[in-house]
């Protein structure tokens, strides 16, 4: 599938490394010219589009390599560690990043399902963390059409919420669309579990408490969680964490200051716990960072 408008759009509108905001609420655009290494990240519930070069996600071990064969679909909060690989200013790599909102998606959900028919509604598989579907005519085509809105201030604000309605609806139509529902569902509660959990690092947390929020018994609610995301909640909680502690202190922020954001009382608790996720002390790593990124 050709991919040259998609590309040539992007690449006219971002200026420099990063995120560029389109006016589309929730659509950003990105490009990088520098072969970034993985590190920390805390993907939000979201797909990412490559049209130009490879990305790299990691969670719990496992590599998601993706380009413009495949879109990258995350449908709950995940600590991930994320890179680009093969970036560089004769290959540039260019993508979009477009957040998915609960309420929208449940909503084409419940539309998609009243309009099936009796006994028409497909088995859908229990989410695990991240998926890599197929881009199809739908989904570009959708995406297409969104971002071409950017051209026209007025064709966004009155367009806009139509069009990512249409690109949404293309997710759940295409490869994605199973692993999607699964995670949107009105029913998941592990995804409300994880929200709640994202949003409330810094709380204290208990699998009892996290359990009875849901509406399980605690080993349920264990294993359920580990087949959504990978992670047993103890681990979701502790990568969570620290993932955002460590995007924190590469931002500039100082390590104790970062501990205690995320839900540290103890800075040689997070020190040690860091050290044994990331293989080096909190400094050492924000030292280690900041050169490869050429921050003095």
């Amino acid at each position: 599938m050709d991919k040259t408008a998609l590309r040539t759009l992007i690449a006219s509108r971002t200026r420099a490394d990063g995120l560029t905001e389109t006016g589309l609420p929730g659509v950003q655009l990105f490009r990088a010219c520098t072969a970034m290494p993985c590190a920390p990240a805390v993907y939000k519930p979201s797909v990412i589009a490559i049209v130009s070069g490879r990305k790299e996600a990691v969670l719990d071990g496992r590599h998601y390599v993706y380009d413009d064969s495949q879109y990258l679909c995350c449908p709950t909060s995940m600590p991930v560690q994320a890179g680009t690989p093969e970036a560089s200013p004769e290959a540039p790599l260019y993508g979009v990043l477009v957040s998915l909102d609960r309420r929208l998606m449940l909503e084409l959900i419940m539309d998609m399902e009243s309009t099936s028919g009796p006994g028409q509604r497909a088995e859908t598989p229990a989410p695990s963390g991240l998926c890599l579907a197929r881009w199809d005519a739908g989904f570009a085509d959708a995406l297409l059409r969104l971002l071409q809105l950017g051209e026209s201030p007025m064709d966004t604000a009155v367009l806009g919420a139509a069009r990512l309605r249409e690109l949404y609806y293309a997710i759940l139509k295409g490869e994605a669309g199973p692993f999607a529902r699964a995670a949107f569902g009105a029913e998941n509660a592990i995804a409300r579990a994880i929200a709640h959990l994202s949003s409330h690092l810094s709380e204290e947390a208990s699998i009892d408490g996290m359990a009875a929020r849901a509406g399980m018994s605690r080993a349920v609610f264990h294993r359920k969680f580990k087949q959504a995301t990978t992670l047993s909640p103890i681990q979701f909680l502790k990568s969570m964490r620290l993932n955002r502690a460590a995007m924190k202190i590469a931002g500039g922020m100082s390590v104790n200051a970062a501990a205690l954001d995320v839900g540290y009382q103890s800075a040689s608790q997070f020190s040690r716990e860091f050290k044994r996720m990331y293989g080096t002390p909190p400094r050492q790593w924000s030292d280690a960072q900041r050169s490869l990124t050429g921050i003095a």
